[in-house]
């Protein structure tokens, strides 16, 4: 039957195709008492068998799309399934408790996890844990008959369903393949809307049930510019989203006539347009959109794509690919933010009770406990800058103390390397990411010491409002145009012009049409957003009067008190 569901249009782009539904399964099993212990060991040895053909596709898959190296954690888990020792006490408990194989294969993965978890004392046994519970997990699966969705196989076109997707869920995701997603939960700046950003392809998120209104393998029509999706939508219904389809495939074949273009105003105004980025992969499409630099590198992804702290020398590399990759074009690369939602799984944060608002990023950074992390970071960093225009930012600063702390570090390994030799650029800049109110507010103070300051406006709305921007109970408070988020970027603007430096803005916000007029206005320098908004935003640029947005932005700032009475307004200059 067909169904409309509405949701939040996170990434554009239109689809048809099949769903995959990206939901865990319910494993839960009732212990029985068997006669036939011979049938179970039997129904054990089919289960241990198509989990071994399924992990060596998975592995497969992943050295295609992920590399050598990211694939071994796989060789783990095989290891894991052929072990005889784990296997014969397996069926040993089946005849010994007359029990049914889902009893046998919990009792004795639960022992052995046991036993590796509590071995402190040896971090390579205690992460063998951690394999052989994935292990149980699709070996009971088999056991019951459910399907253990992995996005990695994915091999039709087809469109993901999921609650919400992870940052290695959207990693595993085949651009080839994929051709959108849809979740429960979400929003317009969550992870998952940023990677369908980055990725090209359509997303609709925050739709709240989806998972439970649609079956594995339904046909699926996703429109992410208007957040419509018709669950088994009718022929009449394909023909108009395929139509919509090729309407915005023409307007980016317009957009794609700007690719090298100067990014100015109507009235010869520049403006330098940056993209975001995660991995060095991204650059291609950096380059293919016609950025004139990366304003963010997330440097996490780095840390999240690896077993164990990435090293000096593999840090060099990525950040030395980037700056080659931009040929001399201004690279921002943001130190690790690790914590919030972003976790390590080698990397043990304390739990707490709000780790938005807690022990994260450069506060990690400059501790004792991330200091080492932090040095080899910095030092990776100060060996690239000779390939490229580098620039480096600290995100997550609350306080004057805290940047000096981080450009103490930065200085004392900067003089390290001159002492071993070792060749760095000169012209660094070094900045920080505006994020948290206290820092808009100071940002007079930041200026004189900084070299730019960029504005991160997903945390710095968020924290304003003081509302999760992914909980939709609040989503309402997540407004990016209300007055008292404007005079905080206004603020940061004019503090750093103040003292000469450059404010650039690497939040969702950046790449937003309705707020591009506004920052315009404002004079905002740099505008660093998904690859893929940039060609949109020079060509709405390209029809903006200078003068009459920053009317337009003095008003807004000085006469407005609500974010709808500042929409109301744009219409006036638009």
């Amino acid at each position: 039957m067909t169904e409309m569901l509405k949701g939040i249009a996170a990434s554009d782009g239109v689809a048809v195709a099949k769903a995959y539904l990206l939901v865990q399964p319910d494993l839960s099993f009732e212990t029985i008492t068997v006669q036939d212990t011979n049938a179970e060991e039997a129904r054990l040895d089919v289960a241990l068998q198509a989990s071994q053909d399924e992990l060596s596709l998975i592995r497969e898959k992943a050295v295609e799309s992920l590399g050598e190296e990211a694939a071994s954690v796989f060789d783990a888990h095989l290891m894991v399934l052929s072990d005889p020792e784990m296997i014969s006490q397996i069926k040993e408990t089946i005849r010994a408790k007359q029990t049914n194989a889902e009893t046998g294969l919990k009792e004795v993965t639960d022992m052995f996890i046991t036993i590796f978890e509590g071995m402190e004392d040896n971090p390579y046994m205690q992460e063998r844990a951690a394999d052989i519970r994935d292990v149980a997990k699709r070996v009971l699966a088999h056991l019951l008959g459910v399907r253990l969705p992995n996005p990695a196989t994915i091999d039709e076109e087809s469109i993901v369903i999921a609650h919400d997707l992870t940052p290695s869920d959207t990693a595993q995701l085949n651009k080839k393949f994929v051709k959108a997603f849809v979740t429960n939960i979400g929003g317009r700046t969550s992870h998952s809307a940023i990677m369908a950003r980055t990725l090209e392809i359509a997303a609709v998120l925050g739709t709240n049930d989806i998972t439970k209104r649609i079956n594995h393998g339904d046909m699926i029509a996703v429109n992410g510019i208007t957040g419509e999706v018709i669950i088994n939508p009718s022929q009449e219904e394909i023909l108009a989203f395929k139509e919509a389809g090729a309407v915005y495939a023409k307007q980016k074949a317009e957009w794609a006539l700007l690719k090298d273009a100067q990014t100015v105003t109507a009235d010869g105004k520049h403006f330098e347009l940056a993209a975001n980025i995660g991995t060095p992969k991204d650059i291609e499409g950096v380059n293919d959109n016609g950025a004139e630099a990366v304003g963010l590198y997330r440097t996490e992804f780095l840390y999240m794509d690896s077993q164990d702290f990435p090293t000096e020398d593999e840090q060099y590399e990525a950040y030395k690919a980037v700056l080659e990759g931009m040929n001399g074009k201004p690279v921002v690369v943001r130190t690790m933010d690790i914590g919030g939602d972003k976790e390590l799984p080698y990397f043990e944060l304390p739990k707490e009770m709000n780790p938005f608002l807690g022990f994260r990023a450069l506060r990690i950074s400059i501790s004792e406990t991330g200091n080492a992390m932090f040095r080899t970071q910095i030092r990776a960093l100060l060996r690239a800058s000779v390939h490229g225009q580098l620039r480096i930012m600290f995100p997550m600063v609350a306080l004057l103390t805290e940047f000096r702390a981080a450009k103490a570090i930065f200085d004392e390994e900067k003089a390290n390397l001159f002492a071993e030799g070792v060749e760095v650029a000169d012209d660094i800049q070094v900045g920080i990411m505006i994020e948290i109110p206290a820092a808009a507010m100071l940002a007079d103070q930041f200026a004189k010491e900084v070299d730019f300051m960029s504005i991160g406006t997903n945390d710095l709305i968020q924290y304003s409002m003081a509302a999760d921007r992914m909980n939709e109970q609040v989503s309402y408070l997540y407004q990016p145009y209300n007055p008292s988020i404007l005079r905080l970027i206004n603020n940061v603007i004019k503090a750093a012009h103040a003292e000469g430096k450059w404010a650039g803005m690497c939040g969702e916000m950046a790449g937003d049409q309705q707020a591009v007029p506004l920052l315009v206005g404002m004079g905002l320098d740099e505008f660093s957003m998904s690859a893929t908004s940039i060609l949109r935003t020079r060509s709405l640029m390209k029809s903006l009067d200078t003068a009459k947005m920053q009317e337009y932005a003095h008003r807004a700032l000085t006469e407005c008190s609500t974010a709808e009475e500042v929409l109301e307004l744009e219409k006036e200059y638009l």
